[in-house]
């Protein structure tokens, strides 16, 4: 039997996935989404409260984040940006 709390992440992952794969777009469900479904199972303790709080980001930001990588995500995303645009095979984020 599970207990509480991997019931709880697994929960919490479900629900993340879910966010990831239903974001509006067609364009950052595919983004974000594959990504999710590739990563989420790993995730846990706070690199899982950092995807959940990337996913609460409005599209327009987060897309211009993933695709054009020379907009600052700030301190917080801005490895989490950097492991989605390296899953899709885009460039290393232009330096400040």
């Amino acid at each position: 039997m599970q207990s509480h709390q991997s019931q709880n992440i697994e929960t919490r992952r479900r629900r993340a996935a879910y966010r990831a794969n239903h974001r509006g777009t067609k364009e950052m469900d595919w983004l974000v989404g594959r990504f999710a479904d590739a990563r989420l199972d790993g995730l846990e303790g706070a690199a899982l409260t950092l995807f959940e709080k990337l996913l609460e980001m409005p599209d327009p930001e987060l897309q211009k984040w993933i695709l054009e990588g020379d907009a600052s995500p700030g301190a917080d995303f801005a490895g989490l940006i950097e492991e989605i645009r390296s899953f899709h095979g885009l460039p290393a984020r232009k330096p400040a």
